[in-house]
């Protein structure tokens, strides 16, 4: 191992953003990548070079590892961040950056593939004394009923590459399998290129808390602590915290040794998540993300620990940041994932372009984004868009910030889930800290979206940023619809 100098970003968006920063704090040369839709992005402005990428569609873009290979290769990278998603858990395109004598940030091939394979992953968590859920390994469609049956309905059906909760469905019968089978499959080609699925059974009302580790070539690996995961619609996050809340001290120092027993029975390098569900009878391990999370700064928030600069050290050659004793948590943080999606329509993607940006800001606000005015959402990516984050020194503290920074937050030109996560924020389960994956569910729509008069004072506060940023606007007719709207209210 050596010293990182100069890092290709494979990825897109915040987390691209995310890493571009941890390279300047670190003097080591950011390099993006960007597919032609993305060549206004805040990554390829802020990296020190930016390769074009031919194509938008994820397959010949940012999951195309031989084109990314070149690319490095060419730029004489030295090293290649994949994000999260995309190739982030890909151990074939680990192993090509092995070969190329290219680090890859993350854990080797070979732990890549044990991770990746959830069985293996299993019987690890097993071998080290840790509670698993029933399940399968790789399924094809005629064992899959079979191995249902086995493992008991209703079940899980996931991606082996996957994550992020992409690739997952519910049956609950015999019936619904073959047709479920068929989407799960189509969903993780596309996303992870990675068609294989497991089953494994459904546990109705768990929370999902994860705990995050770091671990070096000498074999050293601390915790840091738990997350709770549970707000979810789809098997998709939309609201994480740490630390979990309604948790006894001895059940949190129980998840930390599992955690940390599971990464090394797996051989596991850099840093990653364990994750558990927990029910009234204890906690079970489900799998290992071999990656950073989306949701690490709340981690981060309480630790000070800098998640992906410890990556870049970790695989630079250097040992954990941190020792266990070392560890220290203060206060606690929420993060609210903001993405393209109409919570009043059964959260449909929501596909246009992104006419104006006002981020929040004020004590213990932190704002991840890869958002840019003029931006095109589009199907071919997560509909993720930023990332608001809140601490505080207590839960209610953060609670209160994470409200007063949503009502701040403004994204003209597409529906966001930002009308969900405040009605979230405002509901006794959430605010007693006593909800589970199944807390989402009780969301109807909510308020109606804001009335024509704040969407009036939206489109000129919109429209104000954008003139600090644009000295002229077009008069043709050609002017985003916020600015259309502005000027019929007489907001100039």
């Amino acid at each position: 191992m050596r010293p990182i100098r100069r890092l290709l970003i494979a990825n897109r968006g915040e987390i691209a953003v995310r890493v571009v920063r941890a390279c300047r704090d670190l003097g080591i040369a950011p390099l993006a990548v960007y597919a032609p839709i993305d060549a206004g992005a805040p990554h390829v402005r802020l990296a020190d070079d930016a390769l074009p990428l031919s194509d938008d569609a994820p397959a010949a873009s940012y999951l195309n590892g031989a084109l990314l290979l070149d690319l490095a290769r060419r730029a004489e990278a030295d090293a290649i961040h994949p994000g999260y998603g995309f190739l982030a858990e890909n151990p074939a395109f680990a192993a090509a950056c092995e070969a190329a004598g290219i680090t890859f940030v993350g854990p080797p091939s070979a732990v890549l593939a044990r991770c990746g394979d959830k069985a293996a992953a299993r019987s690890a968590a097993a071998s080290a004394g840790v509670s698993v859920l029933p399940g399968s390994g790789p399924v094809g469609d005629d064992e899959a009923v079979r191995q249902a049956t086995s493992v008991g309905f209703p079940v899980l059906i996931k991606a082996v590459g996957g994550g992020g909760g992409k690739g997952i469905h519910l049956v609950r019968s015999p019936e619904e399998l073959p047709g479920a089978l068929r989407r799960a499959r189509g969903e993780a080609q596309t996303a992870f290129a990675d068609p294989r699925v497991y089953l494994e059974r459904l546990i109705e009302r768990a929370r999902h808390v994860e705990v995050q580790i770091l671990a070096d070539a000498a074999g050293v690996v601390v915790h840091l602590g738990e997350r709770a995961c549970s707000v979810q619609r789809r098997h998709q996050k939309l609201i994480e915290e740490a630390p979990a809340p309604d948790l006894s001290p001895e059940l949190r120092e129980a998840l930390g040794r599992a955690a940390v027993a599971v990464a090394r029975a797996i051989g596991y390098r850099n840093a990653g998540t364990i994750e558990f569900l927990v029910d009234r009878s204890g906690f079970y391990f489900i799998e290992v993300n071999a990656r950073i999370q989306v949701e690490h700064p709340v981690t981060e928030s309480v630790t000070g620990v800098d998640l992906v600069a410890a990556q870049l050290r970790l695989a630079g050659g250097e040992r954990t940041p941190v020792r266990q004793d070392d560890v220290r948590w203060t206060g606690a943080a929420l993060e609210c994932r903001i993405s393209a999606e109409d919570p009043h329509s059964g959260f449909l993607p929501s596909i246009g372009r992104i006419d104006g940006v006002v981020d929040p800001s004020g004590p213990g606000i932190r704002v991840d984004s890869g958002l840019w005015v003029g931006q095109q959402v589009l199907r071919h990516y997560d509909p993720l868009l930023a990332k608001v984050i809140a601490s505080g020194p207590t839960r209610e503290a953060a609670i209160t910030r994470m409200g007063r920074a949503l009502r701040e937050f403004l994204i003209s030109g597409v529906d966001t889930t930002i009308p969900f996560h405040l009605w979230a924020l405002d509901q006794p389960e959430f605010v007693q800290g006593q909800y589970d994956i199944r807390f989402a569910d009780a969301w109807n729509g909510g308020a109606a979206p804001p009335d024509a008069e704040r969407l009036a004072v939206l489109a000129a506060a919109a429209w104000m940023f954008h003139r600090m940023a644009t000295p002229a606007l077009p008069t043709d007719g050609t002017a985003p619809r916020w600015v259309a709207a502005a000027r019929e209210e007489g907001l100039r």
